[in-house]
């Protein structure tokens, strides 16, 4: 077989653009494999690049960041898996995307071996939320047990995670959501709940050590309030300088994170899964013909969990 199926779009818009075409398969070069994709999660930077192209170039080009699959081929050099393994990652983020097809070539270590107690929906939704809740936890704010950490959109891809992380990190974890969602984030460890409709956070929760911060706009600056002396924001999205001048001022610190494929991260994440200290919720999954219906429900900003893709 030289040609797979794969999601592309050609031109920047709606989910209306995104078109299932044949494509040349990849092959894998000097420290890559090629992995046959099963699943591939959906985040929210995939509607985000379908219509804005963020960091990318412009169309033509496949979105994903997300796979779990088995190893079809290695390229030379390739120790760590071989032809047949079932593994899940995330592609280099940005400019590894391609996911959303039915093969996928990566370098090796952006891989790790799929847990066996999770099926590949599963598997193909943790990787890049899943290593930004992680990275951002364990090597960035570096939380330790006992530490109170506020985590915003707890009920979303990462924060349900990151909920999931802190709590087998031994934390006391605050989360904000829609009441709707209260009962989902306690029972994956959440300790306490805020509803950001009707309550204000920023002064209802203090001596935080931690901010987890994934909404954007006003929220860094008021998640300030909530920090204790020395405490630490990390955000996914971008924040204005002063942010950052605010929290030295009370002896804190402000920081904005881009995920990276980390294979030592994501043995990390296998090891959670495997412990069944951590596991994704899965809001839908939608066969890989129905893309432009999943990011129709990704685009709603409402999904509590994560979306996926299944190519088989």
């Amino acid at each position: 077989m030289t040609t797979m199926r794969a999601i592309r779009q050609e031109v920047l818009g709606g989910p209306e653009v995104l078109q299932e075409v044949e494509v040349d398969r990849p092959t894998p070069g000097f420290s890559q494999i090629l992995v046959r994709v099963h699943a591939a999660g959906l985040n929210p930077t995939d509607w985000k690049h379908r219509a804005h192209r963020i960091f990318l170039g412009p169309p033509p080009f496949t979105l994903g960041w997300d796979a779990s699959g088995v190893v079809e081929a290695t390229g030379f050099g390739v120790t760590l898996f071989d032809p047949g393994d079932e593994v899940f990652g995330m592609l280099p983020y940005p400019y590894g995307v391609g996911s959303h097809s039915e093969y996928v070539v990566a370098p090796t270590r952006a891989f790790a071996f799929k847990p066996a107690n999770i099926d590949h929906v599963q598997a193909g939704a943790l990787p890049l939320a899943g290593l930004t809740a992680w990275q951002a936890l364990n090597d960035t704010a570096h939380l330790e047990a006992g530490q109170r950490v506020l985590i915003h959109a707890a009920a979303g891809g990462v924060g349900h995670l990151a909920v999931q992380i802190a709590k087998a990190r031994g934390a006391y974890v605050i989360g904000t959501a829609s009441a709707a969602n209260h009962d989902l984030v306690r029972g994956l460890g959440a300790d306490e709940m805020i509803d950001y409709h009707s309550t204000d956070f920023a002064a209802a929760v203090s001596d935080v050590d931690v901010v987890l911060e994934t909404v954007g706009g006003d929220y860094p600056a008021r998640s300030l309030s909530t920090l204790r002396e020395g405490g630490m924001l990390v955000s996914l999205l971008p924040f204005a300088p002063e942010v950052g001048t605010e929290a030295a001022r009370n002896g804190g610190r402000a920081k904005v994170m881009l995920v990276e494929a980390d294979h030592a991260g994501m043995t990390a994440i296998a090891d959670l899964v495997t412990e069944g200290k951590l596991r994704p919720v899965i809001a839908a999954a939608f066969p890989m013909t129905d893309a432009a219906k999943a990011h129709e429900r990704g685009d709603t900003g409402h999904v509590a969990g994560k979306l996926v893709l299944t190519m088989r």
